[in-house]
């Protein structure tokens, strides 16, 4: 059960931002004992993938803070945060951590499974924060980006270091997420209604 919990914190985390899960556990597993990687994975570790990943980090950061270079940044995303989340569960699921003691016997005999559920879950909640973000936009003249994005990094960092080392707090997230998703629909309905009313309102004048 920790191993699916440690694995389902850090693909969300990667919905949110790619680079952060990565590079924490690359950074754990090379420079502490907190985190010991799977045999598979150990290039994460690797001093090179660390540093890619820190630049990669960097240049997310900055893009997502600007309106528009959001959105676009985004777009370019909705392959790279799925990518990640699928590395970041197969990864995290098959890791030795101080909270998990006997890693090798989650889907064991199915590599790919890992994986594959990884993907699907970093790219729900890539999809959430792409959906939400022009409502984010629209409602406070674009000023909310650099708020919301900063919220969204350090929502990313806090539940990769939890995955890590409290995986059963990462049930709070997902409750979160639970109450979340309905707001986000009924706020973009509201928001299509007042573009419907805006429309008609300007056709009658």
């Amino acid at each position: 059960m920790l191993e699916v919990l440690t694995g389902s914190g850090l693909a969300a985390s990667a919905g949110l931002n790619a680079y952060i899960p990565l590079l924490l556990m690359g950074l754990l597993s090379r420079y502490t004992d907190l985190v010991e990687l799977p045999s598979g994975w150990q290039w994460l570790g690797n001093g090179w993938v660390v540093l890619i990943l820190a630049v990669l980090l960097a240049v997310e950061v900055v893009a997502d803070k600007v309106p528009v270079v959001d959105h676009v940044n985004d777009v370019v995303q909705t392959v790279v945060r799925p990518t990640a989340g699928g590395l970041a569960f197969g990864a995290g699921a098959g890791s030795e951590t101080v909270t998990v003691s006997d890693p090798d016997t989650f889907f064991s005999t199915h590599q790919w499974v890992p994986v594959l559920v990884g993907v699907l879950i970093a790219l729900g909640v890539h999809l959430l924060k792409a959906a939400a973000r022009p409502v984010i936009n629209a409602t406070t003249a674009g000023v909310g980006a650099p708020v919301a994005s900063t919220a969204e990094d350090a929502t990313s960092v806090v539940m990769s270091v939890v995955a890590l080392l409290l995986p059963v707090l990462v049930l709070v997230f997902l409750v979160a997420l639970v109450i979340f998703v309905p707001w986000l629909v009924r706020r973009r309905r509201e928001r299509r209604r007042e573009r419907a009313a805006a429309r008609e309102a300007g056709f009658r004048v």
